[in-house]
């Protein structure tokens, strides 16, 4: 699998987020993903207007692919954990990062980098 090819799959299920195609969005989730499509859809802000891929990194034999999504009240990574499946890159899992509410309608909170305790 190409990293080059894979962030730009990255980038279109970003971009698809963002548009609200569910369906061109899922195309390189895997079989298993897309039979329990609802866990993963609970995990994304939908609607999204903005997603960005955040970091591509090999591990063992596949690759993490860490989304951003920001939605109207939040704001999450996810990462993704992509591999080669019938010689295409093809999201395997989907877990959460991190999630950070935002004030509705305004701009997000400070950059988040810092942990503060609540």
């Amino acid at each position: 699998m190409d990293e080059r090819a894979l962030r730009e799959r990255a980038a279109a299920l970003c971009d698809a987020l963002v548009a609200g195609d569910i369906d061109r969005a899922t195309e390189d989730f895997s079989k298993e993903l897309r039979q329990n499509l609802g866990t993963v859809l609970a995990l994304l802000p939908l609607p999204s207007h903005e997603a960005t891929v955040e970091s591509v990194e090999h591990g063992g034999s596949g690759y993490n692919v860490v989304i951003r999504l920001v939605g109207d009240t939040e704001e999450v990574l996810i990462q993704t954990r992509w591999k080669e499946r019938d010689d295409k890159p093809t999201v395997v899992e989907a877990s959460h990062l991190s999630k950070t509410d935002r004030a509705a309608g305004g701009e997000g909170e400070a950059e988040g980098e810092g942990e503060d305790s609540s």
